[in-house]
């Protein structure tokens, strides 16, 4: 097994020991703290120096030597400090398309008195190198940082682990802790650029044997409204509920406008899903009522932002 693999295999088991939560306390436990690369530099320094006035027996090199030495306890004590205390806690991740990076807001609380500076968030381990969110957090107050990631597909994802880390105030030694969140993201399918027109609307079941049927209730109702005949009322329903409603005869001739999966093309599941999403899109833009069918599920038709964020996540979810 190559050293690659291992490494690999121990940040797996180290990740998967973490806490999956989504509000997370640094406590001292939570909190790590190694020297940097300028840090190793100066302890090197630090000890040639030493040695240099250990060997020429130079009290201003002694002076000069414990004197960097106690400023670079001194910070290794403040940046364990910055970190340690805050809490950090992860809003819920808005759904996006495939092929778009998710945004993760993450707000950095602050209870002490003092104000924490220099405090970076990323994504742990992100494939196109971490790219970290600065910020400075007041005192016993918050400050929000946002950072993105790009999910590999559509469907649900897991958020990936965090790392929030400070280097303040001398930059000799970082601070990090990592963190497992434990929400999930939502992936729609990505709108095909061009989609051909939505396809023809058609007529509602069972309309043309509704007027020959004589006493059977209408498919289309709505509220009542004044003027209205008494005999446009539909008394059973009404008496089930506490308003009145009446038959809507424009609604029970109007045609259904369908999505189908069956009339997207004859490309693959990603590439129907893909001209599926664009035909939402589109038809949400016109403001018309459409319905979605998908193998082993079917939308009812309907409009509105909640309708179209249904249909987009049953798509993400399909198959």
């Amino acid at each position: 097994m190559t050293p690659t693999r291992v490494r690999q295999r121990l940040r797996s088991w180290w990740l998967a020991r973490l806490p999956v939560t989504d509000t997370l306390a640094l406590t001292q436990r939570r909190v790590y703290i190694l020297p940097t690369r300028a840090g190793w530099l100066l302890g090197g320094t630090l000890l040639v120096l030493l040695i240099a006035s250990i060997n020429y027996q130079l009290n201003l090199g002694y002076l000069l030597t414990f004197l960097l030495a106690g400023s670079a306890l001194v910070g290794m004590h403040l940046s364990h400090g910055t970190l340690r205390g805050l809490r950090l806690n992860l809003e819920p991740p808005q759904a996006q398309f495939a092929g778009a990076s998710a945004e993760l807001r993450v707000v950095i609380a602050n209870d002490g008195r003092s104000a924490r500076h220099g405090i970076g968030v990323a994504v742990h381990e992100a494939p196109d190198g971490q790219q970290w969110a600065w910020c400075d957090v007041p005192a016993q107050g918050s400050s929000t940082v946002c950072v993105a990631f790009q999910p590999a597909r559509r469907g649900l994802h897991r958020v990936p682990a965090l790392t929030a880390e400070t280097r303040y105030p001398l930059g000799t030694f970082r601070v990090w802790t990592v963190w497992q969140p434990a929400a999930r993201v939502l992936v729609w399918p990505a709108p095909e650029l061009a989609p051909p027109p939505l396809p023809p609307a058609q007529a509602r079941a069972g309309h043309g044997s509704a007027r020959a049927a004589a006493g059977r209730e209408f498919e289309g109702v709505r509220a009542y409204r004044r003027g209205d005949a008494l005999r446009q009322v539909v008394w059973k329903k009404s008496a089930r509920s506490t308003e009145l409603v009446s038959r809507d005869h424009e609604q029970a001739r109007r045609p259904e406008l369908w999505l189908d999966h069956a009339l997207a093309g004859s490309g693959n599941l990603e590439q129907r899903l893909s001209r599926l999403a664009a035909w939402v899109l589109q038809a949400d833009r016109l403001g018309a009522e459409y319905g979605l069918r998908v193998p082993g599920q079917q939308v009812r038709p309907g409009n509105g932002e909640a309708h179209k964020r249904h249909c987009l996540e049953v798509l993400a979810l399909c198959g």
